[in-house]
């Protein structure tokens, strides 16, 4: 069967301007030369430039499901299914994927379908396979509840649309799963995470609150109250439910994940590492989520060995994941502001331009950078002027341009931030009101285009200024040594940039 479960090739002639056919067509390269990551990739790529084609969303199912990532791959090829019925390899694929998730009769009424259009078909064999396991399972399988298969692949398609930032979808898919299955209280949960992530906190605790009362101390419950107790900074209703969370001790392994992960989420790293490590020493083998939160958890209570090896499996699942470890830019820095996620959210969210720019530098450098712009509410794009967005884009890694004058001179002002980082070693006090200075500076700098000619001698000059207005007696030979500078290169800049102090610092 492996074999056969290859990416086919089109006859088509790829277009210059990249579409899905030029995707489909670099993942059947990356197949042939076994590089699965790159196909896996780039057929994700295809099917979301080419949502409309049949046969690529069947394809990325396939690579799906050679991943074990089964509720995907129905979800992919059942679409596919709906888009041309009349393609015999998509209905034997729906066949298959349906048995892998426990839809039997699905399985069994596809592969009958498959035969009717090929008897003799490349799959044959592999549908006659089906239907015997069928007939010869045929005594369990009358009892097979396969309500909880369908609940179990609504719930993975919310998440996923939910991952995506599209939580209007997924409360349709979840409000849908809800009026079909009254009782499923995990579609409940996530139902109400959906809402809150719109604004919607009140209908969000409604929902939690009529899961607490029909499913009495419901843990996934009582841990998103205390998630939204978090975002909102209730400390006194958060005090109340961690008190509640301490008390309990959960057997099955969804429960100890999720008590873990929300306590992980919330910065109570002590006790989420011990949840996750037991589920791991136990032999657990969890998705990419449980290997995150494992491995967060782990660093921010001091063991570093464990935390990289939860990373080693997070990025051997998902390689997208390298580069973005806890400890990347700040081992050994657990005290340094680039990994306090409560200031780097109170500086992104702040009324003034330069905190928001500072926010984002510490963003760049964070360990909580991927939790921080995943969340819905904590980055509002919409919101921030051009220099901001700029900034915003430096710390995710867009790549500037030199030739283009605004984004140079974005470019540079970055920059003398890293430099006086740099010479800081740790992004604490001292370095941080430097810093907090500079962004003040830089922004008025921005407005008046300034040049930002000479970065080192900059991040000299701004160092340099802090420490005088700070009537400490200090000289200016201490600062070109340690920036590698001239005293007249030093007095000229900071020269310059006495231009843009602005009066309330």
């Amino acid at each position: 069967m492996e074999n056969k479960r290859q990416i086919k090739k089109r006859n088509n002639v790829v277009s210059f301007i990249p579409n899905g056919d030029y995707y489909y067509q670099k993942a059947l390269t990356a197949l042939e030369r076994d590089q699965t990551d790159k196909a896996y990739k780039y057929i994700k790529r295809a099917a979301e430039l080419s949502p409309d084609d049949g046969l690529i969303l069947m394809q990325y199912g396939v690579l799906e499901m050679e991943l074990q990532n089964f509720e995907h791959a129905y979800e992919l090829i059942h679409s596919a299914y709906h888009l041309d019925q009349n393609e015999p390899e998509i209905v034997f694929m729906l066949a298959e994927v349906s048995g892998c998730v426990g839809m039997i009769h699905d399985a069994q009424k596809y592969a009958l379908k498959y035969l009717e259009m090929e008897p003799e078909g490349m799959y044959s064999v592999e549908a006659q396979e089906i239907l015997d396991f069928v007939e010869f399972e045929k005594d369990v399988l009358e009892n097979l509840d396969e309500s909880d298969s369908e609940k179990m692949v609504g719930q993975e398609k919310a998440r996923r649309l939910m991952e995506n930032g599209d939580f209007n979808k997924a409360i349709e898919v979840l409000e849908e799963l809800i009026e079909r299955f009254p009782d499923a209280w995990a579609a409940y949960n996530n139902l109400s995470l959906a809402y809150f992530y719109i604004g919607e906190a009140e209908e969000a605790r409604a929902l939690l609150r009529h899961v607490l009362r029909e499913n009495h101390g419901n843990l996934h419950a009582l841990c998103n109250l205390a998630v939204f107790a978090y975002y909102e900074k209730n400390e006194e209703e958060l005090s109340s439910l961690l008190a509640i969370l301490a008390k309990i001790q959960p057997y099955e392994w969804d429960n100890r994940y999720k008590l873990g992960a929300t306590l992980a989420l919330i910065g109570q790293y002590e006790q989420a590492y011990k949840w996750l490590r037991s589920m791991s020493k136990r032999g657990y083998e969890g998705d990419p989520g449980f290997y995150f939160w494992l491995a967060q958890s782990a660093y921010f209570s001091g063991h570093e060995e464990a935390a990289k090896q939860a990373w080693a499996y997070l990025v051997k699942m998902d390689p997208t994941k390298e580069g973005f470890e806890p400890w990347q830019d700040g081992a050994g820095k657990s005290t340094s502001l680039e990994n306090s996620r409560e200031i780097i959210i109170d500086k992104i969210n702040s009324r003034f331009t330069s905190d928001r720019l500072f926010g984002f530098f510490l963003l760049k450098r964070s360990a909580h950078k991927q939790e921080i712009i995943a969340h819905p509410k904590w980055i509002d794009v919409a919101n921030y002027n051009e220099v901001e967005k700029l900034c915003l884009a430096y710390a995710l890694g867009h790549e500037f341009s030199k030739n283009a004058k605004g984004q140079l001179s974005i470019l540079r002002g970055m920059e003398v931030a890293e430099v006086v980082a740099e010479k800081y070693g740790v992004i604490q006090h001292e370095s941080a009101h430097v810093l907090q200075l500079w962004f003040a500076l830089f922004e008025l700098a921005v407005q008046a285009d300034y040049p930002f000619r000479n970065v080192k001698a900059l991040a000299a000059s701004v160092d340099y200024m802090f420490h005088s207005a700070m009537d400490e007696k200090v000289t200016k030979k201490q600062f070109t040594e340690k920036y590698g500078i001239s005293a007249a290169t030093l007095t000229k800049y900071s020269d310059e940039l006495v231009d843009f102090v602005p009066t309330d610092v």
